[in-house]
């Protein structure tokens, strides 16, 4: 039976540093599970220059998508920035552009995308229509996960209140080999009133480290800094756990893939044995 494996970071490049060695060092590059946990937010993800480099850089070579491009999926930071803090534009300007999404990568989006189920749970994502298994009304702030919890998000209110899902068993039970989507199945926030602060848990049955991992905890970041900044909380810690953490494509082993390995060595070798447990 697989030992879980824990890894506790100062910021989020650090934690994607770690889970990168500890799962290439294990044979079939697989673990299970895992928790991956940081903190580090000053206003932004804390981040290290030159593994976010490095791990686009490599991203680019294999013919992977961006860690910018992955984290919008969870959060679309730059419309997020033209809403210019005006939360109900957001969620206009993405519902309004969510068929758009899907049809720029048919392949990649074809079953919908995270923010998508996280801000309008009963939209067709192909359409824009509502889905008809899905009665209109039945799902609070019209389907909006991230505005109930948004405006539950006080003293008092049970904790329980603070999740939305995104998995759906009448979408997303399939027989199918592969789906891509979602591997993210939910997400919980955790806020403290005492001291003003706000957690993010976020649960997957399998995550692709190398080529999804950093963009899912960078766009979990700025999921959980949005709620944070609307809420007047302050985001201190994201917490992922994975059932399946793996590497099923394998990196170009190119100049720039060794010096990502390189540059993880070193930083992980400065608090590796303190940060992880197996």
């Amino acid at each position: 039976m697989s030992q879980p494996t824990l890894i506790d970071q100062a910021n989020l490049s650090r934690a994607w540093a770690a889970a990168f060695m500890t799962l290439r060092a294990t044979p079939g590059h697989r673990l299970s599970p895992v928790t991956i946990s940081f903190g580090g937010f000053e206003g932004v993800p804390v981040e290290e220059p030159n593994i976010r480099s490095l791990v686009d850089a490599s991203l680019d070579e294999a013919g992977m998508q961006s860690v910018q491009t992955v984290a919008n999926t969870i959060f679309p930071q730059v419309l997020w920035q033209v809403a210019k803090g005006n939360r109900e534009n957001l969620y206009a300007r993405y519902s309004l552009s969510l068929p758009d999404y899907v049809a720029m990568e048919p392949g990649k989006n074809r079953r919908g995308l995270y923010f998508g189920r996280l801000i309008a749970f009963d939209m067709d994502h192909r359409t824009g229509g509502r889905l008809p298994y899905i009665p209109e009304g039945l799902i609070p702030e019209n389907g909006n996960q991230l505005e109930f919890i948004i405006k539950q998000c006080k003293k008092g209110v049970r904790a329980s209140e603070f999740q939305a899902s995104v998995f759906d068993p009448a979408r997303d039970h399939s027989r199918a080999a592969q789906l891509g989507f979602p591997c993210l199945q939910h997400v919980t926030l955790v806020p403290s009133f005492t001291d003003r602060t706000l957690m993010v848990n976020a649960f997957y049955a399998t995550q692709q480290l190398f080529e999804k991992g950093y963009g899912n905890f960078l766009g979990l970041a700025r999921l959980g800094l949005f709620v944070a900044d609307q809420t007047n909380l302050n985001l201190v810690r994201v917490t992922c756990f994975v059932g399946i953490e793996k590497m099923e494509r394998k990196p170009r082993l190119t100049r720039t893939f060794h010096r990502l390995i390189d540059a993880c060595d070193v930083l992980t070798s400065e608090q590796l044995v303190i940060g992880v447990s197996r």
